[in-house]
């Protein structure tokens, strides 16, 4: 094993990078602590790390000084729990004079892989001089775990598929600075391929038929790798027809009762319990997400039905059976991952005559950790493809001015897919924005 693993460290030292399309993200890393990447299945975790390498070499980090492992590679099969101190050894056997004299920078690429991982980078931390980076499959590199287990030695970061800023690098659509004619029509005929592609990097240059094809793959490889075999769940179908029933029924009310209610009508012997269980493993993995209500009382925003969300909506798009979403879903689960992308708590509202807002974006920024969701301030966003129908219209605008007076706003947003609008209504103002525009005024990184 030790040849092996000096032969991988080698190997990989040698090897010419391929970066892809830089991400725009600023993963902060913290002296003595391990940076964790995380997130879904193929959002690019693992061509990140290789553009961290290469800003290393560019700006005159020695390649020796490189220590990358891919713990998915066939290579390490063997390697237990008890033997991972063995990958130092190899490495300073390769490079004995840096031990303790030259910073060592580790990447570890999928080091769940191996049970174990978890001391062995705490140990790492505290008796080597290295910087170290991790990232994994989402379900298997869950920062609550990390925390638990790396008694703070490590800083979790999300990874989420392409932002709509990212796609328009991808495709080489120029998106900063003013928007001449000329670049507005660009950056609509790209928004257009990326309501179809979604964010998945592999996907953005595949036909629809290439890509439905590789989202199935995407969502099989989730559902039994990071749900099935994880957990070690008896019955698969039984959580393979509930990520089919919650994928149908994206951006719409859920409950336990209903779900589990369902599953029992096709036949599965589950209890609730066991089904708010596998919705958790859903959002452990980053395949799914659950939105409350927006209520100053934990108690009842957990009692209220939840919505449902996916990671990419085009992904929901190929595993949905087509029968009850349609494009409005769609619609509102893009602009949901785009605000989730940048605020880990988002709620929907529902006003005292019963009227929904789709999204409430409380925003922490230099609000006290203890400041309670009611006294955060407040982002109120409504997705809807159009509001050229007359009677659309009233209920959007209706809805999100009566939550705008119970809230005490005075602004807040409408998206649509293409029309652009400012209403003023009793002293408050509703900014009308398509979806192209929304998307490319937003942060490009987390709060």
């Amino acid at each position: 094993m030790l040849e092996t693993l000096k032969a991988m460290i080698l190997d990989f030292q040698e090897m010419d990078l391929q970066t892809g399309v830089p991400r725009r993200l600023e993963f902060k890393t913290v002296p003595g602590k391990a940076t964790v990447c995380i997130g879904v299945r193929r959002a690019g975790k693992s061509t990140y790390l290789f553009q961290i390498v290469q800003r290393l070499l560019n700006s005159g980090v020695s390649r020796k000084n490189i220590l990358y492992l891919n713990f998915f590679d066939d290579r390490l099969h063997g390697l237990q729990p008890g033997n991972l101190g063995r990958i130092v050894d190899a490495y300073y056997s390769l490079y004995p004079e840096k031990k303790n004299a030259e910073t060592v920078y580790c990447f570890f690429d999928e080091v769940q892989a191996v049970a174990g991982w978890e001391p062995f980078i705490d140990r790492l931390m505290r008796t080597e001089k290295c910087e170290v980076t991790l990232t994994g499959s989402s379900a298997r590199m869950l920062s609550k775990e990390i925390a638990t287990q790396m008694r703070g030695r490590a800083l979790s970061w999300e990874m989420f598929p392409f932002s709509f800023r990212e796609f328009l690098d991808a495709k080489g659509v120029e998106g900063e600075g003013p928007l001449s004619t000329k670049k507005q029509l660009l950056i609509r005929k790209a928004f257009e391929q990326y309501w179809e592609t979604g964010g998945f990097p592999e996907v953005v240059e595949l036909d629809r038929r290439l890509r439905i094809k590789t989202h199935q793959e995407y969502f099989q490889a989730i559902l039994f790798r990071d749900l099935v075999e994880r957990h070690d769940v008896s019955h698969p179908k039984a959580v393979s027809d509930l990520a089919h029933r919650l994928a149908d029924n994206t951006a719409s009310l859920y409950s336990i009762n209903k779900l589990t209610g369902y599953l029992k009508s096709l036949g599965h012997k589950v209890h609730k319990a066991l089904v708010s269980e596998y919705l958790e493993w859903f959002e452990d993995a980053y395949f799914l997400f659950s939105v409350r209500i927006f209520d100053a009382s934990l108690s009842r925003s957990q009692a209220n039905p939840k919505k449902v969300y996916g990671i990419d909506h085009a992904l929901v798009s190929s595993i949905a059976s087509g029968i009850l979403i349609n494009s409005g879903h769609l619609f509102e689960n893009l602009v949901f991952t785009a605000l989730r992308r940048l605020h880990p708590d988002i709620y929907y509202y529902r006003t005292k005559s019963g009227r929904e807002v789709d999204f409430v974006v409380p925003d922490v920024t230099g609000a006290p950790a203890k400041t309670s969701v009611r006294k955060r301030r407040i982002a109120l966003v409504q997705a809807c493809e159009s509001l050229a129908d007359p009677q659309t219209r009233k209920r959007e605008v209706t809805s999100i001015k009566e939550a705008m007076g119970e809230l005490k706003l005075k602004t807040s947003t409408i998206v649509t897919r293409n029309e652009e609008d400012q209403i003023e209504v009793d002293g408050k103002r509703i900014m009308v924005i398509p979806a192209w525009r929304f998307l490319l005024d937003l942060p490009e990184t987390q709060n």
